[in-house]
């Protein structure tokens, strides 16, 4: 992912899918209540979160946000388009990187960023340039019970084990064969993210019957719009692939749609 994510490549996307997003009143400069930290970035809480961890800059992110230039501009958005964005906290402009790691899942902040933290006036947008930024994530985060599924998690006669995070939106369930549309994250039992359609920023489209057993047997469990964390046994993952992630393989997938 290139910093150049936050450019104005996106602003006529933008005014065609969504239209301009107004401007803060306190765009022009930081208002006196906004924390000026020794960098010369400015942030202010809008809406506090609710979790605990904050990214680092090695992390991946998933964000809503809101660009504008100080005169009111508006630059770019992924609310306008409707698309949250997923990247590297080290991998877009310093002043944006710093506010992120100041932030907890849930929360938006306002960003003040100065020239200097920005595009250092080599390429538009110049200026200071001011974000509202909303932490929907970190996927590059294991979850907390990512070492062994939970004794309220739901055994299968496989092996496969589950537990529903979100419910789905109605009865239907995919069947073996069926072709579905997916997000997913999925991780190695010590942590480690392998592989996240969240993080590449659009979700996958495959059959049922062309993937690993665990996902064939589980995604059948699952409801339209349901989201679901899967532990899959090294049996019904890998096993005998030693070019891919080897034992128990843990999966959080997003139903989005039965094709």
């Amino acid at each position: 992912m290139r910093t150049a994510f936050l450019t104005l490549f996106m602003t006529a996307a933008v005014l065609a899918q969504g239209g301009s997003i107004p401007a803060p009143p306190d765009v022009a400069a930081p208002p006196a209540d906004a924390t000026k930290l020794p960098s010369g970035l400015a942030t202010k809480v809008i809406k506090p979160g609710t979790a605990k961890d904050r990214p680092t800059k090695d992390d991946i992110v998933t964000v809503h946000y809101t660009g504008w230039k100080a005169d009111g501009t508006m630059f770019d958005s992924s609310v306008a388009v409707k698309t949250p964005r997923s990247f590297g906290v080290s991998r877009v402009i310093a002043g944006f990187s710093e506010g992120l790691q100041l932030m907890v899942v849930g929360e938006t902040r306002r960003l003040w960023i100065p020239e200097s933290l920005a595009y250092k006036g080599q390429r538009e947008p110049k200026g200071m340039l001011v974000f509202d930024v909303e932490l929907l994530g970190i996927p590059s985060r294991a979850p907390a019970d990512v070492k062994s599924a939970p004794a309220d998690a739901i055994k299968t006669a496989s092996g496969l084990a589950y537990k529903v995070l979100q419910p789905g939106i109605n009865a239907k369930h995919p069947r073996a064969n069926s072709q579905v549309t997916v997000h997913y994250t999925g991780w190695t039992t010590d942590g480690k993210m392998f592989d996240s359609s969240v993080v590449q920023g659009r979700p996958a489209t495959f059959s049922l019957d062309g993937v690993i057993p665990g996902w064939t047997e589980g995604l059948q469990l699952m409801a339209e719009g349901g989201k679901t964390r899967f532990w899959i046994p090294a049996k019904l993952a890998y096993e005998g692939q030693p070019s891919r992630p080897q034992g128990m393989l843990v999966f959080d997938v997003e139903l989005i749609k039965i094709e």
